[in-house]
This record gives C-alpha cells, sequence and structure tokens, in this order.
C-alpha cells in the first residue's frame, strides 16, 4: 500500500541533493502558471536556500520544449525563473522528456558527488516530476518528494470519462502512484539538507 505523509516526528533523514524540475518561467509565473504559483515558488524558494546553506548538490532540470511550445528553448518561458548559483557547483540539466534521468547525465551527476538521497520538487506533479522520482527510485536513490512543493493544471472535464480534475487532486494521485518507496513529507520545511 502507497505511504502517505510523514508525520513531523518521523521527519525524514537528511538527503544530499535538491532536484528543481522545471522551475521555468512558463510554468510558474504569469497567465499560464500552474494554480497557486506563489505558494509554490515560496516552498522551492526555501528549499532551495536551505539546500544552499547546507552545503547539498543542487540540480535544476530544464526543459527543452518542441518549437511552438511555451517552454521551447530560447522563449521566456523557457527560461529558469529560479537563478542558478554556479560558483556553488549547481548545475542545469536539460532534457527533451519527461524523465530527468532518460539520455542526460543526471545519474553520473549524482553518483560521481556521492549523492545517495534527494528531495524533488517542482512541476508538473504526474509528468516530469513522477517520471524523475520514479527512476531515481528504480536506481536505487532514497527519494524524498514534499508534497506542498510539487504542482500540476488542474486536468480538464472529458465527457464521458469525468469532471474536472483540480490540480491538488492531481498532485495528490501523483504521489500516491509513486508506490510505498518514495517519502512524501507533508511540509517542505520538513525536509532537511546535508552535504553529500
Amino acid at each position: 500500500m502507497p505511504a502517505g505523509p510523514v508525520t513531523p516526528e518521523a521527519a525524514p533523514a537528511p538527503v544530499q541533493a535538491l532536484i528543481l524540475v522545471d522551475m521555468q518561467s512558463a510554468f510558474v509565473a504569469g497567465d499560464g502558471a500552474v494554480p497557486d504559483a506563489r505558494r509554490l515558488l515560496d516552498r522551492v524558494r526555501d528549499l532551495l536556500a536551505r539546500a544552499r546553506e547546507s552545503g547539498a548538490l543542487v540540480v535544476q532540470l530544464q526543459n527543452d520544449g518542441e518549437p511552438g511550445a511555451p517552454d521551447a528553448p530560447g522563449t521566456p518561458g523557457w527560461r529558469l525563473h529560479l537563478p542558478v548559483e554556479a560558483e556553488r557547483g549547481e548545475t542545469v540539466v536539460r532534457k527533451t522528456v519527461d524523465d530527468g534521468f532518460e539520455e542526460t547525465g543526471l545519474e553520473e551527476l549524482l553518483r560521481e558527488a556521492g549523492v545517495a538521497d534527494l528531495a524533488i520538487c517542482g512541476v508538473m506533479s504526474e509528468m516530469c516530476v513522477s517520471a524523475t522520482a520514479r527512476t531515481a527510485l528504480e536506481l536505487g536513490f532514497r527519494v524524498v518528494l514534499p508534497h506542498d512543493a510539487h504542482a500540476t493544471y488542474d486536468i480538464p472535464a472529458a465527457e464521458g470519462i469525468s469532471d474536472l480534475v483540480p490540480a491538488a487532486v492531481a498532485s495528490r494521485v501523483a504521489e500516491w502512484a509513486l508506490g510505498d518507496e518514495v517519502e512524501i513529507v507533508a511540509r517542505a520545511r520538513d525536509v532537511r539538507f546535508t552535504k553529500p
């Protein structure tokens, strides 16, 4: 049975890396932003500040959308919304599919840094966040997923199938579908970091 959120009394052990998934302007700013993007940005900024403070590895995934897509390379929506501090060793890993590990150097980057435990945040819960978390688990990484630090869009109604599915429900279902190996934490503020 998939695990529910970790209670504060059972806060997870520290993680050595923070993976920010597709925190690009197309998805977190302006008219095209996910619902409640301001809350998401607050939580992710807090995670990022604390990861940096602790010396944890920070990796930002950046999706290269198809031509004409809101996140097509070179467009304003493609840009990472939160700055990368390269002088701290932060890295950007570009990808063209949902899974941040597929045909990228993400696994090698994490292994070379000595990372065994990581937290994942960003967008979209049921797509890139889920695919990246699932592969991380398959590769043997310990994965912590803060419930309030990933988001998606409402799923539109489909006649004969379902009414509109609110974004918050879609995000929770995405967590549940990851099974019992992922550590779901109710609040991002309960995620702790350490150096690899």
